[in-house]
């Protein structure tokens, strides 16, 4: 746990105004804080009291329940991960080297060293048997930035502190990167501190969001309260005129699926499927097979041309499907691109589990505006059990596949 009361930081030989101003908040062990806010707002001087790399003018750092101020300063940095944008790796010392920096100061013994390393590797997606020798120079930024979340991992520190790490990596692996880096906080429950200017990397990453002003502490919330009840106008203009469309990467595509018993398997008597298409969310009906895998679908143009029982030559393909997992705001997009006003979610085995319809989005989207209330499931609804990216990831599947669908289209109307 990370605990701030009243800190103050005031730099001599400037104007009066603080630059961090009576800053408290407590973030819980095994959570995610990103701190947010205009250059020069305090937040990475507040990140950076933490460890001491600034000292502060007043008040109080603790960690786990106890006063930074009381720690011998190199004891203190030792214990607590630091990554930042420049990743900080030394060019004349091998990957190996980098990450094994701090442990060596703490006095590991070189098996103890070796297996850290090659394990913090294949944590971050890197073969140390390949790159372990490598230099700084060899690799890619997006490469030599997991190298710099590996080396701050390196000594196990329940504590991180990072500052726009993925800020000078390119988009797509960006998401990458943030993806890989929840997961491992999430596993190992590291509590992290992380500076960003990105309000959407904010949302899709924290516990908490804390958002700074000229040094004060404007808004301390989880994101989807901060979502649906912003503090002051500045955090409103802040996080957006957009912030409903926010609010839908915190609830996933199960939240939103309706029906899903409404289903048809081959076999069936083509006027009982006729008949489900009355007051049917989605103007057609899926078939699954015998494990509940979706099959293809059938609307009422080729329910009219069934005959007695529903047969494989009368389905439609699902070209797109919806894993139950992915945000609302990614299946939208997914939908507003293929034109369609449903989609089928389905499960991690491609089992299908409802419709998501483009009406029963906009419903939760209007209701969450209205009434100000947390979405349902309380912050990042669902995030922690996936690691979801911008956009849905999407495979085409043919009609009568075996192969369970991974994420897709149904009908467009």
């Amino acid at each position: 746990m990370i605990e701030l009361r009243h800190l103050t930081k005031r730099f001599e030989g400037r104007a009066t105004q603080a630059v961090v101003d009576d800053v408290g908040m407590t973030v819980q062990a095994g959570e995610l804080c990103v701190l947010l806010g205009p250059s020069g707002c305090g937040k990475t001087t507040t990140l950076k009291m933490i460890n001491r790399l600034i000292q502060p003018t007043h008040g109080q750092i603790l960690i786990g329940g106890e006063d930074t101020a009381q720690f011998d300063v190199v004891e203190l940095r030792r214990r607590i991960g630091y990554a930042i944008q420049q990743v900080g790796l030394f060019p004349n010392m091998t990957v190996a080297q980098n990450i094994a920096l701090v442990p060596q100061m703490l006095g590991w013994d070189k098996t103890r060293i070796d297996r850290r390393i090659a394990q913090l590797l294949e944590m971050v997606s890197l073969d140390p048997a390949v790159y372990a020798r490598c230099y700084p120079r060899d690799l890619s930024g997006g490469q030599q930035q997991r190298v710099g979340v590996a080396r701050a991992l390196a000594a196990d520190p329940p504590v991180m502190l990072m500052d726009e790490p993925f800020g000078a990596i390119d988009p797509i692996n960006r998401t990458t990167i943030q993806d890989e880096f929840r997961k491992i906080q999430q596993g190992l429950g590291k509590t992290v501190m992380f500076v960003s200017h990105d309000i959407d990397e904010a949302m899709k990453m924290a516990d908490k969001v804390a958002i700074f002003r000229h040094g004060k502490l404007e808004q301390f919330a989880s994101p989807d309260e901060m979502l649906a009840r912003p503090a002051s106008a500045f955090v409103a203009d802040f996080v957006g005129a957009d912030r409903a469309l926010k609010r839908l990467r915190l609830l996933q595509a199960h939240d939103a699926a309706l029906a899903g018993a409404r289903v048809a398997r081959l076999g069936f008597p083509a006027a009982d499927a006729r008949a489900l298409l009355n007051h049917h969310p989605a103007d057609a009906v899926v078939v699954v097979d015998e494990h509940d895998v979706p099959l293809g679908f059938l609307d009422g143009a080729r329910l009219a041309q069934a005959g007695a029982r529903v047969e494989p030559a009368f389905l439609q393909a699902l070209t797109v499907t919806v894993n139950a997992r992915d945000d609302l705001r990614s299946v939208m997009s997914i939908m507003l691109s293929h034109g369609a006003a449903w989609l089928a979610a389905v499960d991690d085995d491609g089992r299908f589990i409802g419709y998501v319809t483009y009406e029963r989005i906009a419903e939760l989207a209007r209701a969450a505006c209205a009434s100000g209330d947390a979405l349902p499931g309380g912050a990042h609804g669902g995030l922690r059990a996936t690691s979801g990216a911008d956009a849905a990831s999407v495979r085409t599947s043919a009609a009568g596949s075996d192969a369970a669908p991974a994420l897709a289209a149904g009908g467009g109307r």
